[in-house]
């Protein structure tokens, strides 16, 4: 794309979102180009925060940490860059640790994940493909590890980051350049990782 579909707003202004957008100081430390274009509907962009919100919020066995690498591992699977950035940005600023984010690749049989870990992993797989691949093995084996909650938690980051993957490739939303820095250090050398329409040349003269 040489441009995305629709631009962020430069500036915003509203005060209640700038109340929620405070969020992502903590979880990224900068407010996303994506919830800057959901903005030019206001209330496309306040429902989506506090969406956001209510699924990251830690309630325990599901860490803030693993709930950024079943991000991650969704955006994978779908292909989409800038989540990828986003995802893995967010698990360093959650304490991942370094053994996980340089091994999620190989998490299935890398001791740095427990049992519990891996099948949330697994789940955020299948459950991220289309056609979706959910089965009873799947269904079983999360069950061993996590009660109803949990799983209701896990799910629930793998929709949301079924939203921004569709929302952020067809947008060609523009990478912002902490989220790039961070995909290049961890992901490039790694995975088929590059910005691909997410980063635009600015035009000379302008």
């Amino acid at each position: 794309m040489k441009q995305p579909l629709v631009a962020p707003k430069s500036a915003i202004e509203d005060p209640e979102l700038q109340k929620l957008v405070q969020f992502y100081e903590e979880t990224l430390g900068f407010c996303p180009n994506s919830v800057k274009t959901m903005h030019i509907r206001p209330r496309i962009a306040l429902a989506f925060v506090e969406m956001n919100k209510a699924v990251m919020e830690n309630h325990g066995r599901v860490t803030s940490a693993l709930k950024r690498l079943v991000g991650y591992l969704t955006s994978f699977r779908t292909g989409c860059m800038y989540c990828q950035a986003h995802t893995i940005r967010a698990a360093e600023r959650y304490q991942a640790s370094s053994e996980q984010l340089d091994n999620i690749w190989s998490y299935s049989t890398h001791p740095a994940f427990s049992e519990a870990e891996r099948a949330a992993l697994d789940f955020a797989l299948a459950a991220s493909a289309v056609p979706n691949e959910v089965t009873d093995q799947f269904a079983d084996n999360l069950r061993k590890h996590w009660d109803e909650g949990e799983i209701v938690e896990l799910l629930a980051v793998i929709a949301l980051f079924g939203y921004l993957n569709r929302w952020n490739d067809s947008m060609g939303t523009e990478l912002e350049a902490p989220a790039l820095d961070s995909a290049q250090t961890r992901l490039t050398s790694k995975t088929n990782w590059t910005a691909e329409k997410h980063a635009y040349k600015q035009e000379s003269g302008n």
